[in-house]
């Protein structure tokens, strides 16, 4: 039967799903496999599963404008808030104001055609007010809940964090489901840490899903590195034309002492180019001045 459930079980265990209260009304018999040796109650696992199941393909067949959910806890309200993004059903949170469903003189009244609520005592307001106006509803409920007016019970535990965290995951996936938007759980893309996470905490992302975002990152760097390697050719050439003087003399200078096969230009007397390891030309001596008065006075004497 294991082989059926939506999820795990070992992860529906780990969340604590099952673990009910001290306390057991009449209403939650049909829902409670055993008492624990601490005096806990246990809720039946195969009972939780096939409700959630059903209550996904009930919440289905309404648009998401049509369904409300009342989350008055923190912990229901955190993993409400994100179902909510998921499917785009309305959620209220916090404490439900006496009239929403019933004063039609109300600014914010709404008149839903499916209410889903998390706790029947914690949203006695909302329960009453739904029943009152004959809006169906699916109902989150612990051993000591009381379910009247509530028409679709869920048992499970509705207090725990990663409890209600599990069940709006599931709940969200088996809507999508029953709406088409997926084809089957594989695609349901938003990980269960999703809803377990206070609001304003960073997610991990599973590596599956950071893998194509990983190498589509790289494949975009190689191609801007490509870009950019690309002009180095256009790059060299400007800074060879702005070059420093002395290199354009010494390519100018090699220019000259070509041949003239290579240049095309009638031949002519090439200037060597002057190095730095040439030796400095010599200067011819010049006589002193009073040797050449001396040689002049001999010549006039003969």
């Amino acid at each position: 039967m294991a082989e059926n459930f939506l999820i795990k079980q070992e992860t529906y265990l780990e969340a604590g799903i099952h673990i009910g209260t001290k306390l057991k009304v009449v209403d939650m018999n049909p829902f409670i496999y055993r008492i624990r040796n601490d005096g806990l109650y246990v809720l039946d696992l195969r009972k939780i599963d096939e409700r959630i199941r059903m209550a996904g393909k009930l919440l289905a067949k309404y648009e998401p404008g049509e369904v409300m959910v009342v989350a008055s806890r923190t912990y229901s309200g955190n993993a409400a808030s994100v179902f909510s993004a998921v499917t785009g059903i309305k959620v209220f949170q916090g404490r439900f104001i006496p009239g929403i469903l019933t004063n039609v003189a109300r600014a914010d009244f709404m008149e839903p055609k499916i209410l889903l609520i998390c706790d029947p005592r914690s949203e006695r307001q909302a329960v009453t007010e739904a029943g009152t106006m004959g809006i169906p509803i699916v109902g989150l409920c612990d051993s000591d809940n009381i379910t009247t007016f509530v028409d679709w019970v869920i048992p499970c535990n509705n207090k725990g964090r990663r409890s209600l965290a599990l069940i709006f995951y599931l709940l969200a996936r088996e809507y999508l489901m029953g709406k088409g938007k997926i084809a089957s759980y594989d695609e349901f893309q938003k990980p269960l840490a999703a809803f377990e996470a206070e609001p304003g905490e960073e997610v991990a992302v599973p590596e599956g899903a950071a893998a194509p975002a990983a190498a589509e990152e790289s494949v975009k760097a190689a191609v801007q590195e490509e870009k950019v390697e690309e002009p180095s050719d256009a790059t060299a050439v400007l800074h060879s034309k702005t070059a420093p003087i002395r290199a354009e003399g010494s390519n100018r200078e090699h220019l000259e002492g070509q041949s003239p096969k290579a240049s095309g230009k009638p031949a002519e007397a090439a200037t060597p180019a002057p190095s730095e390891k040439a030796e400095a030309p010599k200067e011819e001596p010049v006589a002193p001045t009073e040797e050449k008065h001396a040689h002049a006075h001999k010549k006039k004497e003969e």
